[in-house]
C-alpha cells in the first residue's frame, strides 16, 4: 500500500529548506552553548550557593563535562547514523537531548543536576553535527559542498561569537528567565523544521526527479581541485589511485566496526582535520579574548563589546558562500594555503590596538575585520578536502564501508576535533594572554596558522607536483 504524499512535499525536500534546517540546528547547538556560559557563575553562586574560591573550578568542570561527552559521543554518533535509513530520526532525538539540557539548566539546582545537563548538551552538540554535515552532503552532493558549508559557517559564526555576550547582556535586564526564555524561543523554531524537514531520497519515493535536481548522482566524486585529475595521464594514474585506496583484508574487529578509522592513515584527512581544530580554536580564541581586551582598553561593557563582534562577523558572513564557491571551482589547497596564510600577518597586527578613543576604536574594529576576511576563507576546506578523501575510500571499498559510506563518522571525528578545538581555545588564549599579553598572544596563534599553512601546502589535494618529484 503506498503511503499518501505529504503536504508541502516540494519545499520540505527542497535543497534550501534542508540545508537551512541544518544551519539553524547548528546555531541552535553553539547559541545555546553561548549563552550560557557567562551565566554559569551566576547559577553556582546563586542557585547552588557555591563558596566564590569553588566557582572557578566548578565552571572549568561544567565546561569539561560539555567537550567530554561531545568528544565521546560524536563516533557513536556517527557509526549510528551511517547504519540506519533516515538521518531526520537521529537529528530529532539530538534536538530532544538539547531540550532536556535546556531545562535542567534553567530549573537544576544542585551540582549533580548541573554536570548532567552539560553532559546532555555535549551528546546533542555531536549528534547534531555529526548527522547535520553528513545529511548536507546527502543533498547538495560533493560538488557543491564548499559553498554550502561556507554559507552555513557564515551564519553559524554569529551564534558562536555573539551568544556569550547576549547572554551576559539579557542576564544583566531580564535574568535567568530572559536568557532561557530566549534558547527556548530558537530551540521551537528548530524543532519545527527539523521536524517537518524531509530528506531526499525520501522524497523520492514521490518525485524521482527530486534527486536528481539537485546533482546527487553517483557521478559527482567530489575530487574537486586534486592536482592529480589536472593530468593527461588519467586513466592510469586513477587506477593508479584508485589501487592506492584499497582497503587490504584482514582488518581488525575495531575496524571493522568503525571504518573510518582506516582513513586516519591518510596524511591528506589528518591535514584536514588539523585544519577543522585550527578553525575553531581562533573561533573560540577571539571569543574569549575580544570582550576583555576591549574592556581593558576602551572600558567596554558587555553591550559595547558585543558590538565589536559585528566588525568580525560581518566578512565572515558575507564572504563565507563567495569563499566556499571557490573552493568548489579550484579546490580547497588555495584557499587553506592563502587563508591561514593570510592570517598570519593580519593576528600579528592586533597588537596594534592601544587605548584611546575613537580613532583607536576604529583601528580596531578595521583590525577584527581583516581577520574576519581570513575566518570566511577557511571555513570550507576541512570539509570539503574531508569529504573527498573518504569518498574515494568508500567508492574503492563499497562492501567495506557499507551502502551509506562512512560520511557520518567522518563528520563524528570532524564534530570531536571541532569541539576540541572550541574548548583548547578559551583556555589556551586566556592563558597566553594573562601570561604574556594580548599581542604577544596573536603572535603565537599567527605561528601556529603559519604551521597549518604550510602543512596545507604538501598534504591538501595530495603533494604538490615539485614535492612528488623529489
Amino acid at each position: 500500500m503506498t503511503k499518501s504524499k505529504p503536504i508541502g512535499l516540494g519545499w520540505r525536500s527542497s535543497t534550501l529548506f534542508i540545508v537551512s534546517t541544518v544551519g539553524i540546528g547548528l546555531f541552535t547547538d553553539l547559541f545555546l552553548y553561548g549563552l550560557v556560559v557567562p551565566i554559569l557563575p551566576f547559577i553556582l553562586e546563586d542557585r547552588i550557593s557555591l563558596p566564590e574560591d569553588q566557582i572557578q573550578s566548578h565552571v572549568s568542570a561544567l565546561l569539561a563535562a560539555y567537550a567530554g561527552a561531545s568528544v565521546l559521543f560524536s563516533l557513536p554518533a556517527g557509526v549510528i547514523a551511517d547504519r540506519t535509513s533516515s538521518r531526520q530520526l537521529p537529528f530529532l532525538i539530538g534536538l530532544v537531548a538539547l531540550l532536556g539540557a535546556t531545562l535542567m539548566l534553567f530549573l537544576g539546582q544542585t551540582t549533580p543536576v548541573l554536570v548532567v545537563a552539560r553532559v546532555l548538551q555535549g551528546t546533542s552538540a555531536a549528534v547534531v553535527w555529526t548527522i547535520g554535515l553528513a545529511l548536507v552532503l546527502d543533498t547538495v552532493g560533493p560538488g557543491n559542498l564548499g559553498k554550502t558549508i561556507g554559507s552555513i559557517f557564515g551564519f553559524i559564526s554569529i551564534g558562536e561569537l555573539a551568544a556569550p555576550v547576549l547572554g551576559g547582556v539579557v542576564y544583566k535586564k531580564a535574568g535567568y528567565p530572559g536568557v532561557f526564555g530566549l534558547g527556548f524561543g530558537i530551540l521551537a523554531v528548530d524543532f519545527i523544521m527539523r521536524l517537518l524537514l524531509i530528506e531526499k531520497k525520501v522524497a523520492a519515493q514521490w518525485d524521482v526527479n527530486s534527486e536528481e535536481s539537485d546533482g546527487m548522482g553517483e557521478e559527482q566524486d567530489g575530487n574537486v581541485g586534486d592536482e592529480e585529475d589536472a593530468n593527461e595521464e588519467e586513466p592510469l594514474l586513477r587506477k593508479k589511485e584508485e589501487d592506492s585506496y584499497k582497503v587490504p583484508e584482514g582488518q581488525s574487529k575495531v575496524v571493522k566496526g568503525f571504518p573510518i578509522l582506516y582513513c586516519l592513515k591518510d596524511p591528506r584527512l589528518l591535514t584536514a582535520l588539523l585544519l577543522a581544530f585550527n578553525q575553531a580554536t581562533l573561533l573560540a580564541a577571539f571569543d574569549a579574548t575580544v570582550p576583555t581586551e576591549a574592556e581593558e582598553l576602551y572600558d567596554f561593557d558587555s553591550l559595547k563589546s558585543g558590538l565589536l563582534f559585528i566588525a568580525l562577523v560581518l566578512p565572515y558572513l558575507l564572504l563565507g558562500p563567495i569563499a566556499g564557491w571557490l573552493v568548489d571551482r579550484f579546490g580547497p589547497k588555495p584557499a587553506a594555503v592563502l587563508g591561514f596564510g593570510y592570517l598570519v600577518p593580519v593576528l600579528i597586527l592586533l597588537r596594534l590596538a592601544r587605548p584611546g578613543g575613537t580613532s583607536q576604536i576604529v583601528v580596531y574594529c578595521v583590525l577584527l575585520a581583516l581577520n574576519g576576511i581570513g575566518l570566511a576563507v577557511i571555513g570550507s576546506p576541512s570539509i570539503v578536502e574531508a569529504s573527498t578523501v573518504v569518498q574515494r575510500y568508500a567508492k574503492a571499498n563499497p562492501d567495506f564501508f557499507g551502502e551509506q559510506g562512512p560520511y557520518a563518522q567522518l563528520y563524528g571525528i570532524n564534530s570531536m576535533v571541532f569541539s576540541l578545538g572550541l574548548t583548547l581555545g578559551p583556555l589556551v588564549s586566556g592563558g597566553l594572554r594573562s601570561s604574556f599579553g594580548y599581542g604577544n598572544m596573536n603572535i603565537v596563534i599567527a605561528m601556529l596558522c603559519l604551521v597549518t599553512a604550510i602543512l596545507s601546502c604538501v598534504f591538501i589535494c595530495g603533494k604538490p607536483k615539485i614535492l612528488k618529484g623529489n
